[in-house]
């Protein structure tokens, strides 16, 4: 079992640190970006999603803590969000760090975080999956979500 802590300040800087160039790299991977432009976008991105941290309105940032074993395992990030008509929430991160993967925390984290949803009165959770995560889409799939749109690409020589 796991139990989601409100993200401290010291938590969030480091988080904030390794995710910005992550998700810059993925969307280099992905093809969405170039190299040259991936960390600008990136940082530009989270500023407007978090302009004032952990402490921005209608987000809400987690550390997934393992408290049978006293250690944090990883993170979690949602929003509250106005998507086709309707309030629901919308998953922008979630990380489970590498030595505590495949052992069940990210499914015990979304498991919490819906309880954490029902308790804001939302009854919807999106989410974006990189297309070459094929682990978190197995999860997301096993947890019971279903793809909403599926953007494609092949490259030709």
């Amino acid at each position: 079992m796991v139990i989601l802590e409100p993200m401290s300040e010291v938590d969030f800087q480091s988080y904030l640190d390794f995710a910005v160039a992550d998700y810059a790299q993925e969307h280099v991977k992905s093809g969405r970006w170039s190299q040259e432009e991936a960390l600008e976008q990136s940082r530009k991105q989270y500023a407007e999603l978090l302009p004032n941290g952990v402490a921005s309105p209608d987000q809400y940032l987690f550390t997934i803590v393992d408290p049978d074993h006293q250690r944090k395992v990883g993170i979690l990030w949602f929003a509250r969000e106005a998507r086709a008509g309707q309030h629901a929430a919308f998953v922008y991160d979630v990380r489970i760090d590498e030595e505590y993967r495949h052992q069940g925390y990210g499914s015990q984290a979304f498991l919490e975080m819906e309880k954490k949803v029902r308790d804001l009165g939302l009854s919807r959770i999106g989410l974006h999956v990189f297309g070459h995560n094929q682990p978190a889409l197995a999860m997301y799939q096993k947890l019971g979500y279903v793809a909403t749109n599926i953007v494609m690409a092949k490259d030709l020589d």
